[in-house]
């Protein structure tokens, strides 16, 4: 096992939940408190960030915090010690506690709050609710001799490009000449300086998103046995790695909205739920938003969802959705502590894959500010 510094461990968080994904202007996700600049054993998963949490960090020996709710959400004007959040800012500092933050791309991730939620309410046959995050695809036609053809796509390959749905190494090739005359400074690897020379050569074609374009030029360049290799770089139309916002999908069977009241409560741990719409309608599929999704109505009844799961409905989108005949239940901001064992146990995975030494502890400090009376 490898002992770790802070970075690493948010390299391996942001391979899989990427700051690119957040879709909320201005999202203060990354490193919000301390630095990552320094050795990391223990790190606590949580919802939010208070004082109790960072008591809890500091007990328990964590060097790291990765949170959901950014601890600093607006730009700061002073940072006073003699009020709550100043004190709270201070304790984290004196105590060498950096704070990281996963938003909204944390909602957006694959596995993350959304499929979280989706998972506790055992959905079934799943979609996203809105897209908010898609890749030009781009595809590389490059010459090369016929001999060395299959090296480039093993190479290629190995880099990521040719990926398509389920398949991988996917390429296509076309044969034909090459032509060219090197001149005087040139060393070809086939031909002579100062002549015509004709290659068997063939045009190999993979597609890749534009995220990968860098290593998969790099490993083209590093297999192709000419010193000036000839190949394109072409932007389709197509799209790739599409990810969005919300979850749309199927409950394992059908219930009435009562039921799903109740069955929500069980599953998501919570005391109550707000609901609106007719108890007894039968609910089968449901389109879900994690937090505050109150201007996803529209999407959720586009997507023909029968009931609709977010936190801090308002009371006239509550009456937009009645409008529309889209049921709501609304469950509370605070189910999105969810996050707090599935990137526990996400993140251990992932670091144990890599040998880092590191713990992911998750926070029992409860931050729910509400209470049901």
């Amino acid at each position: 096992m490898k002992t770790v510094n802070g970075q690493e461990v948010i390299q391996v968080f942001e391979a899989w939940s990427p700051k690119k994904l957040a879709c909320m202007d201005n999202d203060p996700i990354g490193l919000v408190i301390g630095t990552l600049n320094k050795p990391v054993s223990k790190v606590l998963v949580t919802l939010d960030v208070n004082e109790a949490v960072a008591n809890e960090a500091i007990e328990k020996g964590c060097e790291l915090i990765i949170a959901h709710h950014p601890p600093i959400f607006r730009r700061l004007a002073n940072i006073r010690t003699d009020h709550p959040a100043g004190r709270l800012y201070e304790k984290l500092i004196k105590h060498d506690i950096a704070v990281y933050a996963a938003h909204t791309n944390l909602d957006v991730a694959e596995g993350g709050v959304n499929d979280l939620l989706a998972d506790a309410l055992q959905l079934k046959n799943r979609s996203i609710l809105e897209e908010t995050y898609a890749e030009n695809l781009l595809k590389l036609a490059v010459f090369i001799p016929t001999a060395n053809a299959q090296a480039l796509r093993e190479a290629l390959a190995t880099a990521g490009a040719g990926r398509i749905g389920d398949y991988e190494a996917c390429s296509y090739t076309t044969t034909g000449e090459g032509r060219f005359r090197a001149l005087a400074g040139a060393n070809p690897f086939v031909g002579s300086v100062g002549e015509l020379h004709v290659e068997e050569e063939v045009k190999v074609e993979v597609v890749f998103p534009e995220s990968m374009k860098g290593r998969v030029l790099k490993a083209m360049l590093t297999s192709h046995p000419y010193e000036e290799p000839a190949y394109d770089v072409i932007r389709l139309e197509q799209q790739t790695n599409v990810m969005g916002l919300g979850r749309v999908g199927y409950l394992t069977k059908e219930m009435t909205l009562q039921q799903f009241a109740e069955f929500v409560k069980q599953q998501l741990d919570v005391p109550a739920v707000r609901v609106v719409g007719d108890l007894q309608s039968k609910v089968s599929k449901v389109a879900l938003v994690g937090g505050d999704g109150n201007k996803y109505i529209y999407a959720a009844k586009r997507a023909g969802a029968d009931v609709f799961l977010t936190g801090d409905m308002y009371f006239h989108t509550a009456q937009d959705a009645q409008a529309i005949d889209l049921q709501i239940v609304d469950p509370g901001h605070h189910v999105e502590k969810v996050m707090i064992a599935g990137v526990a146990k996400k993140m251990a995975e992932l670091c144990e894959d890599k040998r880092y030494l590191v713990e992911f502890i998750q926070s029992t400090i409860h931050t729910e500010p509400f209470l049901f009376v």
